[in-house]
């Protein structure tokens, strides 16, 4: 952490005096994080951000008080804010966007992405370097310091979010305790004992914690002008979809290929999915660890894989798919999150700029023969997409259906209608 630089609020200032230098390393931080318990009652920090290492970032405390702990990751994207904080792929993540001015254009209940009462939960905590101003959209409904409380999300504004991004680009993601006392009372040692103590994300299944607790069905495309979203009224396939977290604007995204969409729990099996005859099956993105879960949907995968119906991955499902295929997966250190990723794809050259949000990935040296590589990250080189040959089989580690993002891979959607219509006629 060369040059990393604890952030103060003005009322703190006084202990860079008392405790001159920088408390950047190993031994510094702890010393620091105790003085600050000490004296925090008297100073205006009403939040704090303590990671487990007992580095320490202080500001002014947004959304809901009280305290949370989670893996701490950061976003690129320029927009979307309320898209990325409502994606259930964040569970137990606490999310700091480099973009400067986050909330400006407020909230709405449009922009929601997750698709059922269970995936409320999605990002834990939420990190800014601004405090977002009054909403100045048409659409907003409500601002977003209030939408935060609502939704019990605590959130910290005032931070030196180049300093954080820059360590966790150093050293990865760390696991982290958020907190907001609005009467400024904040205990820093118990905040790094949380972080400390907190198992990180490898080996947890979250996905049976924000997958749905019984079907339902969706028929509806996507957002446009002036209308809103739009009912898919003559569906033209029936797509099954396993929720391991899905977003909405998957869903609608389907629904735009004239999709109605059965949506099922992470739990299903082969014989839940096919009593719905689906022309297709989806395998959804969401949190946690592709392992934890794989251990029981990845041979209920398999046998979807089998049956001959079209099969789709996106993130978690991606990786889940490759689980069943028999690669493995593995945790990633900064991983990828942001709406401006580069990716080739393979067979044609072609470059897209793609919405990621992943920190587990397939290892591309495990795939097994019969199962082709299609897209790479050009950022690090990492597997960005997958399919089976001689099967109307594929997935992607990125997010096609673009909420928030560019609109570069809604063509995957129309390769998975191609292929569920080539399978409708090949069983006519």
């Amino acid at each position: 952490m060369a040059d990393m630089e604890f952030t103060f609020t003005a009322g703190v200032g006084r202990w860079l005096r008392a405790f001159p230098g920088r408390f950047d390393t190993p031994r510094g931080a702890p010393y620091l994080t105790a003085a600050l318990a000490r004296t925090t009652r008297s100073s205006s920090a009403t939040g704090a951000l303590v990671l487990a290492d007992g580095t320490v970032f202080l500001g002014e405390g947004l959304g809901a008080a009280g305290a949370a702990e989670g893996e701490v990751c950061f976003n690129t994207a320029m927009t979307g804010y309320q898209e990325i904080l409502t994606d259930p792929s964040y569970a137990a993540q606490i999310v700091a966007f480099t973009f400067p001015h986050i909330g400006n254009v407020g909230t709405n209940n449009e922009d929601i992405e997750q698709s059922s009462p269970a995936a409320a939960a999605a990002a834990r905590g939420a990190i800014f370097r601004a405090r977002p101003t009054p909403p100045s959209s048409w659409r907003a409904e409500d601002d977003l310091d209030s939408w935060l409380k609502k939704r019990g999300v605590i959130a910290l504004a005032g931070l030196d979010t180049r300093a954080l991004t820059k360590r966790i680009r150093e050293n990865g993601m760390p696991n982290g305790a958020i907190a907001h006392a609005p009467d400024g009372k904040l205990d820093l040692e118990a905040l790094h004992v949380r972080a400390k103590i907190w198992p990180g994300l490898e080996g947890l299944d979250l996905a049976k914690e924000v997958t749905t607790a019984q079907s339902y069905v969706v028929s509806e495309g996507r957002w446009r002008w002036p209308d809103g979203v739009s009912e898919v009224k003559k569906p033209r396939f029936t797509v099954v979809v396993i929720d391991y977290g899905v977003k909405r604007n998957i869903l609608r995204a389907l629904g735009d290929i004239g999709a109605r969409c059965i949506v099922l729990p992470a739990s299903a099996t082969i014989d839940d999915v096919m009593a719905h005859n689906p022309d297709g099956i989806l395998l959804s993105n969401g949190p946690g660890d592709p392992a934890a879960t794989g251990k029981y949907a990845a041979p209920q995968i398999k046998k979807m894989v089998d049956s001959g119906t079209p099969v789709m991955g996106v993130c978690l499902g991606h990786q889940m798919l490759g689980l069943a295929l028999g690669a493995k997966t593995m945790k990633m250190a900064q991983g990828h999150h942001g709406a401006n990723h580069p990716v080739k794809d393979k067979a044609t050259g072609k470059v897209e700029i793609v919405s990621m949000n992943h920190g587990f990935a397939i290892d591309p040296a495990t795939l097994p023969k019969g199962v082709k590589e299609t897209h790479v990250s050009l950022f690090d080189g990492s597997n960005c997409g997958i399919e089976v040959e001689g099967k109307p089989v594929f997935s992607v580690q990125y997010h096609p259906e673009a909420s928030p993002g560019p609109q570069d891979s809604h063509y995957l959607f129309e390769r998975f209608a191609e292929a569920m219509t080539k399978a409708k006629k090949s069983a006519a």
